[in-house]
């Protein structure tokens, strides 16, 4: 009975190819990994044609899912070419690390940690050799061996090697009791194997466990009590897809690498055709961006990485070689990085592997939708028009209600068409966390969705959270889930006295009401909803509007102005008679009664806007806000609330511009300099085109028209752009269309 310990690196190509060279010439009985003892019965389906790494190993806590620990595999992992090889052969695989059982309980960190803690080996060994690159001197040692050289060469030694290195790094240092557990849970195992009666026991670990695994020197009752009485947890485990991008140190994974990517291409290209290989790769990629790569391009590119690897004393050109060379002859470094150093690929799981309900109707609906997750970020459009547009819509909404951020909605690029969003989209592993952590709430995407939504809408302390609430449902298409937000939102309504917090909800509502047919959603019931609370808005609005403070007042403005867009949006009843009353009131009303300057502009701006004062109305009320027997304060900041975010209705009406002017140029030095700073605020908001018409205006240098377009518009010219006016709206070609 024999043992053989093939220390290796995680994620190490030359390792993977090593491994399987020393697994082809022992041919052993059995194969012992390092892998969590309670992941075993996952191991068989390595090698499954659906199964596409990257992957990762998942387990977590039954009753707390956000605990929970991950073991991410590559197609260039020693651990998944040592199991794929066992499995197509049928060799049993055992997992014999340490149970997650064990791992994920609650415990007191700071007993697993040893007094002294080791250092890096890798980097002691590298400073012993010289290098103070200890990731370079590793692929030199080890990665890129196995692929010039005969199997034989390349499995025979390096595994003495690599033990023989590792017990001299791991002399006079301390292992954390951690470690102490999992070698001697490692041990038990390779005893278990040999009693089992197994000739040839061959065992691939990571190569700082080598030493510590002989069986030689350790007793069996002393690993006993090394594992007795150990806190143990209920944990489930599936099988996740993973990410290049999340392989790699940067990303925070203590035993990631710098370039999955690369290393990806190590393990399929070994050997010194793989730099070839490489720039090739290369060169595809940048003519695909656009770029330009020649045939010459690659070959001097291939020279030069040879002849820097002969300039640094290396064996063989490695990834700087590669990268400095790429970097000269092509250029489109940040592409090559991007693409093929570290790369973007994802890898997938077998439906029928084990995993959580919701996440199998996830899968389902994914590819309803026809959205498939990937690691690389994205934007889709998508066209609330179309069925799979729907449902992709739907998808993305409803996984955001459950707080998985797949995809967050983004300004759209060329339409502002109510038929259309824009997502960015990427899917982080974790992710997978947060769907085992939401199954409670359900089976499926849809009603874990709407018992969430349910949940939150029942704790809302706050009109403005049912609001959101309900707006999520209706974008998610959760029937379930509108009916009691809309009966929450109603009863909320009718008693909430912060008549702030009715103005807030009904911009989302209103959307909510005027685009829901574009997803064929119902919203009778959230009408009469609305409509309630325009009611209660109307009423209290005016109250509302005295004995506001600065930044009270400035509240207000943008709650009227977003209120009147609201109701615009829906051409609702209020807009033409109720809103216009109360503004009225709120403008028209003199001295201490009528509340903030600020207000007061904002409300007869928007009368002017609806057209509900005359031209005439608004420059007397102008006029009286800007009369000498008002603190010029006060004048200021009607100012700013009648023209602030725009000065169109300065450029188009010259009454007004003249009462601004007369009364700005009559201030007195001392009142000038205290409404300066709100002044400047105001004139800053406009728009710098408009504030150079508005400069050549009042130098006499240009005009402001004050009715339409004024009176020397081409008739012929203008006539011509009516055939094209009447076209796009439907009018017969001689009906009238005013402008």
């Amino acid at each position: 009975m024999t043992v053989h310990l093939l220390g290796i690196r995680h994620h190490g190509p030359g390792s993977a190819r090593s491994v399987l060279a020393a697994l082809t010439e022992l041919h052993p009985d059995v194969l012992l990994v390092e892998v969590p003892a309670d992941a075993e019965q996952l191991l068989g389906w390595i090698g499954d044609e659906h199964m596409v790494p990257p992957v990762a190993l998942l387990g977590h806590v039954a009753a707390r899912p956000s605990r929970a620990a991950f073991a991410p595999l590559a197609a260039f992992s020693p651990e998944w070419q040592a199991i794929r090889w066992a499995n197509d052969r049928v060799i049993e695989v055992r997992a014999i690390d340490l149970p997650l059982a064990v791992t994920l309980a609650e415990v007191d960190e700071e007993e697993l940690i040893a007094d002294t803690a080791p250092s890096d080996p890798i980097r002691d060994l590298a400073m012993a050799a010289g290098d103070p690159d200890p990731e370079r001197w590793w692929e030199d040692v080890v990665e890129h061996r196995g692929g010039d050289a005969a199997p034989s060469d390349a499995a025979g030694d390096v595994f003495a090697a690599v033990a023989e290195a590792m017990a001299a790094a791991r002399d006079g240092t301390l292992a954390s009791l951690r470690e102490e557990q999992r070698e001697a849970h490692m041990r038990r195992a390779i005893r278990k194997a040999l009693r089992d009666g197994h000739e040839t026991v061959a065992v691939v670990c990571g190569a700082w466990h080598v030493p510590a695994l002989g069986l030689d020197g350790r007793t069996v009752s002393a690993d006993a009590r090394t594992l007795r009485g150990l806190p143990k947890v209920k944990v489930a485990a599936a099988w996740v897809p993973w990410t290049n991008r999340r392989l790699t140190t940067a990303s925070g994974y203590g035993a990631g690498v710098d370039s999955p990517g690369w290393y990806g291409h190590v393990f399929n290209h070994p050997g010194a055709s793989g730099v070839a290989q490489f720039f090739v790769a290369a060169a595809r990629t940048l003519r695909d961006s656009g770029g330009l790569a020649s045939p010459d391009d690659l070959i001097a590119g291939t020279r030069l990485a040879d002849a820097l690897a002969v300039m640094r004393g290396r064996p063989r050109p490695g990834l700087a070689e590669v990268l400095d060379a790429a970097d000269s002859v092509l250029g489109g470094l940040d592409l090559v990085r991007r693409e093929l150093v570290v790369g973007d690929a994802i890898g997938a799981v077998p439906p029928a592997a084990p995993q959580v309900p919701l996440a199998r109707d996830l899968a389902k609906a994914q590819k309803s939708a026809r959205l498939a997750a990937s690691g690389e970020r994205r934007t889709v459009e998508v066209d609330l028009r179309t069925p799979t547009g729907r449902r992709k819509s739907q998808l993305l909404h409803r996984l955001l209600a459950l707080s998985v951020p797949w995809g967050a909605q983004v300004e759209g690029r060329g339409t502002s068409g109510t038929f259309r969003e824009t997502w960015d989209i990427v899917w982080e592993p974790e992710l997978s966390i947060r769907i085992i952590e939401c199954s409670g709430y359900g089976t499926t995407v849809e009603a874990a969705a709407t018992a969430c939504l349910e949940e939150r809408g029942a704790a809302a302390t706050n009109i403005v959270e049912l609001v959101a609430i309900l707006e999520r449902a209706l974008l998610a298409a959760l029937p379930e889930a509108i009916e009691p937000s809309i009966s929450r939102l109603t009863d909320r309504a009718a008693t909430d006295p912060d008549i702030g917090h009715l103005m807030d909800a009904v911009a989302p509502l209103a959307s909510a009401l005027r685009y829901g047919d574009v997803r064929g959603t119902s919203a009778i019931s959230l009408r009469t909803a609305f409509d309630g609370i325009v009611v209660r808005i109307l009423a209290g609005l005016v109250p509302a509007c005295r004995s506001l403070d600065d930044d009270g007042a400035a509240t207000m403005v943008e709650r009227m102005t977003a209120f009147q867009a609201a109701l615009a949006v829906l051409d609702h009843d209020a807009r033409h008679r109720g809103l216009p009353e109360a503004l009225e009131h709120i403008a028209s009303a003199g001295g201490t009664r009528g509340g903030h300057g600020l207000v007061q502009g904002r409300a007869t701006r928007l009368l002017h806007d609806a057209g509900s004062w005359p031209t005439t109305k608004v420059e007397q009320r102008l006029s009286q806000a800007l009369s000498a027997g008002t603190p010029p304060a006060n004048g200021a900041a009607f100012v700013e609330g009648f023209v602030a975010g725009s000065g169109t209705v300065l450029l188009h009406d010259g009454e007004l511009l003249g009462v601004l002017d007369r009364w700005l140029t009559s201030l007195t030095a001392d009142a000038f300099d205290a409404v300066l700073v709100l002044l400047r605020r105001t004139f800053g908001s406009f728009e710098p085109a408009e504030r150079r018409q508005l400069m050549s205006v009042l130098m006499g240098q240009g005009a402001v028209a004050s009715t339409g377009f004024g009176d020397d518009v081409d008739q012929a010219r203008a006539q011509a752009a009516l055939v094209t006016v009447r076209q796009l709206l439907g009018l017969p070609a001689g009906e009238t269309v005013s402008t």
